[in-house]
């Protein structure tokens, strides 16, 4: 026989080799959908999802809750079984688990623990879809649980704030704080789906409605000089809460990111570049030193605010694109400088926020890799930190605070 001669052959072949040579792709797909009233009877958004289970049956959905949506919304869980009820293909597996939100969902294994217990006491299998819903750091955190449960379970993402929106929502990344680090622990595992409702947005408070927005000026700064002259544009409408206005900024925001992952070939950040962490790697150090009473996105805001000072400091950015943005950032409604910022008495910046700049490393492995601007809209990656620039900036940062505050 023919095919038992080559197979014999390939076998004496494999005997004089030291390695299997192993290559496969997976082609990763899911769509951010925008919405409102996602649970309302007439909405079939949610239930259009959901393929018929291969093991046959109903399909099984979870539930995980941010207390904050809660607060405002405390009929959700009744709205939810409303809807789930509604489509008989569909089995809702036990009450919604409702989670304290706000990074103190990430900084504790206790709070994952709770999320793995839900998985395994409810019979959440790789069949069925584990639905997280608040804010970003909710969705980390049951993204990871999602993740590592079974080896994966298939999750979908329902950000209720401005920065899960437009940002870490529609990403492929979940995960913890660990050992005081920011996302120490955690996976690349792309949800099923993203589902952005606008109608949360009237739950926030206005330090959550404003955090968002400096992820906004980020990846425009980096990727889309157009979009950050819009923001020029509508900052004073978007500190006053308009609606449209802000709908808006999410969807060309999240366009935006979502390019990035998909298109600049590094989707789970294998090289040691992340121009979407441009002005983090300070914001993250502020975060964890103010035991996160800096939010995320206020922390960012600093964050580019200090390195746009930094490059103008080094002579690679013109001052007037650092007051462009500055005024964007502070018509926005962001104060952008913290005390833990300086050292006051030697007058140079704080030797704990540097030790960012070797976390932010370590983080990635390799060589320091930091993004920055030097014409709005373009971005460009530096290897090395001067100090005295850094100093130099921390002090215009503090100067500007000043004599915006009297």
């Amino acid at each position: 026989m023919q095919v038992n001669k080559i197979s014999k052959e390939n076998l004496e072949l494999q005997k004089n080799k030291t390695i299997i040579e192993q290559d496969f792709s997976i082609n990763y797909r899911y769509n951010i959908l925008f919405t409102r009233e996602v649970f309302h009877l007439s909405n079939t958004l949610l239930f259009d999802l959901f393929q018929p289970s291969a093991i046959g049956g109903k399909i099984k959905l979870g539930f995980v809750i941010d207390q904050g949506l809660l607060d405002h919304w405390p009929n959700l869980p009744q709205a939810i079984e409303s809807y789930i009820h509604a489509f008989p293909s569909l089995q809702l597996v036990a009450q919604p688990l409702v989670i304290t939100g706000g990074e103190p969902a990430k900084n504790s294994l206790e709070t994952l623990d709770e999320v793995l217990n839900y998985i395994h006491e409810k019979n959440i299998d790789r069949h069925a879809y584990l639905i997280a819903m608040g804010g970003g750091a909710i969705l980390d955190m049951v993204g990871f649980a999602a993740a590592i449960g079974h080896r994966g379970i298939r999750h979908i993402r329902m950000p209720t704030t401005v920065l899960s929106q437009n940002d870490s929502g529609v990403g492929v990344k979940n995960g913890i704080n660990y050992f005081g680090k920011k996302n120490f622990l955690g996976t690349f595992s792309p949800p099923i789906a993203v589902i952005n409702d606008f109608n949360f947005l009237g739950t926030l408070d206005d330090r959550d409605w404003r955090s968002g927005m400096s992820e906004a000026v980020k990846v425009a700064l980096i990727k889309d000089a157009t979009f950050f002259y819009w923001l020029e544009d509508h900052a004073l409408a978007l500190s006053r809460r308009d609606n449209e206005t802000m709908e808006k900024l999410i969807f060309d925001c999240a366009a935006l990111h979502v390019d990035h992952i998909s298109l600049q070939g590094d989707p789970f950040e294998m090289g040691s570049s992340r121009p979407l962490d441009f002005g983090h790697w300070a914001a993250h150090k502020l975060e964890q030193l103010t035991e996160f009473e800096v939010k995320h996105g206020e922390a960012v805001a600093i964050g580019i605010a200090l390195d746009l000072a930094y490059a103008v400091a080094m002579n690679i950015c013109d001052q007037e694109i650092f007051e462009r943005v500055y005024q964007v950032l502070t018509t926005l409604g962001f104060k952008l400088f913290h005390p833990l910022l300086l050292n006051p008495e030697k007058k140079q910046i704080n030797p704990e926020i540097l030790e960012g700049l070797e976390e932010f490393r370590a983080h990635l492995g390799g060589r320091l890799t930091i993004t920055l601007i030097n014409e709005i809209g373009t971005k460009f990656d530096v290897h090395e930190m001067d100090v005295n620039g850094l100093n130099s900036a921390v002090l215009l940062l503090d100067q500007k605070y000043s004599l915006h505050e009297n």
